[in-house]
């Protein structure tokens, strides 16, 4: 029944999910729906054991509401640029 409430919360963007950003891969994951943001809270924990265990690094978490469009987000730009800074090309196209 909670997961029915959960996946209604989602529909309409008040669901809680676990944001997780990690540094090393450059990711940013995210866990559930959760009906309430101490469900998120109290899952939040085996998922970053489970990151920890792929050698994740730099690990991130917050707990909030949102509705994410994808659940893994993966920074392509990371291998040649610092998060939050993107690669300048000269010349002209």
């Amino acid at each position: 029944m909670n997961e029915i409430w959960a996946n209604l919360l989602n529909t309409v963007g008040m669901a809680w999910w676990v944001e997780i950003v990690t540094e090393t891969p450059r990711c940013t994951y995210y866990f559930g729906p959760f009906a309430s943001s101490q469900e998120a809270k109290t899952a939040q924990g085996g998922y970053i054991e489970d990151l920890e265990q792929e050698n994740a690094q730099g690990i991130k978490v917050v707990v909030k509401r949102c509705k994410p469009s994808n659940l893994t987000i993966f920074d392509e730009v990371a291998d040649i640029a610092p998060r939050g800074i993107a690669p300048v090309f000269s010349g002209q196209m």
